[in-house]
């Protein structure tokens, strides 16, 4: 099926940045399509994604049809296709210094993400170091403690480790310095519902969770008007711009957008940069 959206739609920028991240066993980029594994509410599935003109065409195994509704909702929500880009443009694209960039992608969508508590704990492990290593990170975690599949599926063998096994791990699951093991189960023992972005700042309340990781989860879970001011690359790009984080607030309510413009501008080939500020994660 086709997942529609409005044009322009770049899904390309969408797809780079999903790849850059991919968790070995849980996700893969097999040339244009995007696949994981992921847990549902009646099931277990697999997603398969890919950008076309238009939106994002969607293939679903599912080990139960009553889980399809919510598979959709979830790959609409990766990709940001509910997303108005004239609205968007309407904003950004009137601004006389990210108008420029706004022009040359117009299409960018902030990815988001398919599960919260999945975005809380990447943005954890991939604290304070490259997007490599909190991939391979991961990766690893992932192979100890993730489910796994019944039969696997080409690269897909595991899904995402559940806050419980996480919760009730011991140490040495966790090849990573002990402040972040710490940080890392208290969100798995929180219990906090984090589907929608008003339920981020209650990260705030954890141990080991600054500003920006709270900020960082919002935006992913779909907060259009988040910026990272604390954001090495965010305030790196703004100074080759000649701007200063101040200069933001005339970009609401669309600052997350705004935030993904300027990661770009960072990149030759325009897809989102590594966010790295702060307690900034590299995975995410």
């Amino acid at each position: 099926m086709l997942l529609s959206t409005r044009e322009p739609f770049d899904g390309a920028a969408v797809l780079a940045f999903l790849a850059a991240r991919a968790i070995a066993g849980v996700e893969e980029v097999r040339g244009e399509t995007y696949r994981r594994t992921l847990a549902l509410p009646h099931a277990g599935a697999i997603l398969a994604l890919t950008p076309r003109a238009g939106g994002v065409e969607a293939a679903f195994a599912l080990d139960d049809a009553r889980d399809e509704d919510e598979a959709v909702a979830r790959s609409r929500a990766l990709f940001g296709l509910d997303v108005d880009p004239a609205a968007v443009a309407a904003v950004l694209g009137a601004d006389p210094d990210l108008g420029p960039l706004v022009a040359r992608r117009p299409g960018l969508r902030v990815p988001g993400v398919v599960d919260g508590w999945e975005i809380a704990a990447r943005a954890v492990l991939g604290q304070q170091v490259s997007v490599a290593a909190a991939r391979k990170l991961a990766g690893r975690i992932t192979a100890t403690l993730g489910a796994p599949l019944a039969r696997a599926d080409g690269a897909l063998t595991h899904r995402f480790p559940s806050p419980a096994a996480v919760a009730a791990a011991p140490d040495e699951a966790f090849p990573m310095p002990r402040s972040r093991i710490r940080a890392l189960r208290e969100v798995a023992s929180a219990g906090l519902l984090l589907d929608t972005p008003a339920s981020a700042p209650g990260l705030l309340d954890l141990w080991g969770i600054g500003p920006w990781t709270a900020g960082y989860v919002a935006l992913r879970l779909g907060d259009p008007d988040v910026f990272l001011s604390g954001d090495v690359a965010v305030v790196r790009s703004l100074r080759e711009l000649g701007l200063t984080t101040e200069d933001a607030s005339r970009w609401r309510p669309f600052r997350s957008f705004a935030v993904l413009h300027l990661w770009a501008n960072l990149t030759k080939d325009g897809a989102p940069a590594r966010p790295d500020g702060g307690d900034a994660p590299a995975l995410g």
